[in-house]
């Protein structure tokens, strides 16, 4: 099921409730990187693994608990804690 990017809930990351963070799409779902809210060394990271804007990223599977997710990026499996991807602002494809 897909959410609409207005179903996003703003929080501590700067997104405002327009706006669909990574952490927020479901197994299965595909979206596009609009931007990175985060600074240092994490934005860095986060750079370094390929999430740049215009980056397609697929939510593969999530823990059993829910924590770190796998996403394919860029042809690779990357897992991301929730907290990390708050921070990758997203839209649909």
């Amino acid at each position: 099921m897909r959410h609409a990017a207005s179903s996003a809930v703003g929080g501590e990351n700067g997104a405002t409730p327009e706006e669909l963070t990574l952490n927020r799409i479901r197994r299965g779902e595909t979206a596009r990187v609009r931007a990175l809210n985060s600074t240092g060394s994490m934005r860095r990271r986060l750079l370094d693994i390929g999430l740049v804007e215009g980056t397609s990223v697929e939510c593969l599977q999530r823990s059993p608990a829910g924590d770190p997710v796998a996403y394919l990026i860029r042809g690779a499996v990357i897992a991301l804690r929730a907290e990390d991807s708050s921070h990758i602002l997203v839209e649909y494809c």
